[in-house]
């Protein structure tokens, strides 16, 4: 394993493999866990990542970012291809999985850990790990499996009941269900708060056995990759200050419309953009 820095406390501590992201452009830096970060990181935590990478490009924005990276040949590598309705998704490397041993001690006292799996990489056990840190969870890559072709494809996740019930708050997209309405519901009754992303649509929040839906003002829409890896680590840092999810769900809802007009890992809000939104939901 490997830092980029000499290791210190951190506030916002992110597992989940960095990807290479295979692009009609080139390969690109993505995964949950480098949205996430660099979210934290704008507004104004301290933040880890825990990952296993193989460094097959630059790091480029997480340049300078306190990493941890168990050895990998290959880093995690998804090729997206689009048609009119669906996306497809091709799994051309997984890198190793990663578990607690992992962690320096340093950081496992961070005060909000976000486990962020793309391919059944993060160990579910993890969520007990941290008693005294607001756990929150994007399950997505939990919720995945893939044949010998690579092909993705979803996959029931055995671990649900367990991961969810020891999670401060979760957030998936009603993509990673594939529209499965019934199995929104299932996650819901065993979430203390679950946030489910739309798209353009926005959210949906269950919390005490209410719903209330967030609406995202109109934005013209570069790039929608990553924006529900933001929303979800301004809801995490949010609830973890107010304790109130209305109020961070609206404030996660601006700064993910922000990010959608901007490609990639430029539609990280920035620190004026945080402020306005701020203004704006209080």
């Amino acid at each position: 394993m490997f830092s980029l820095q000499p290791l210190e406390p951190v506030d916002y501590l992110a597992i989940g493999h960095l990807t290479v992201d295979v692009t009609p452009g080139g390969l690109s830096l993505g995964g949950t866990v480098a949205y996430a970060a660099l979210t934290a990181k704008a507004l104004g935590l301290r933040v880890g990542i825990v990952t296993a990478w193989g460094g097959e490009i630059p790091l480029g924005p997480l340049d300078g970012m306190h990493l941890i990276s168990y050895p990998s040949e290959r880093s995690t590598t998804f090729e997206n291809t689009y048609s009119e309705h669906s996306r497809n998704q091709i799994l051309h490397h997984t890198a190793p999985i990663l578990n607690y041993p992992i962690i320096p001690d340093v950081w496992r006292t961070a005060s909000i850990v976000h486990l962020g799996p793309v391919a059944q990489e993060v160990e579910p056990d993890l969520v007990r790990r941290f008693p005294s840190a607001f756990i929150g969870v994007t399950p997505q890559g939990w919720m995945r499996t893939w044949d010998q072709q690579g092909r993705v494809h979803f996959s029931e996740w055995p671990e649900a009941s367990f991961v969810l019930a020891n999670c401060g708050a979760a957030v998936i997209s009603l993509e990673d269900v594939k529209g499965n309405e019934e199995r929104v519901e299932e996650l819901a009754t065993h979430s203390r708060i679950l946030a489910v992303t739309e798209g353009p649509l926005g959210v949906r929040v269950y919390w005490n056995g209410d719903i209330r839906r967030f609406h995202p003002p109109d934005v013209e829409v570069s790039d929608a990759t990553g924006a529900g890896d933001v929303f979800a680590a301004a809801f995490f840092t949010r609830l973890w200050t107010t304790r109130d999810p209305w109020e961070s769900a609206r404030f996660a809802t601006q700064l993910a419309a922000i990010s959608v007009t901007r490609p990639g890992l430029e539609g990280i809000p920035t620190e004026e953009e945080i402020d306005e939104c701020m203004v704006e939901v209080l």
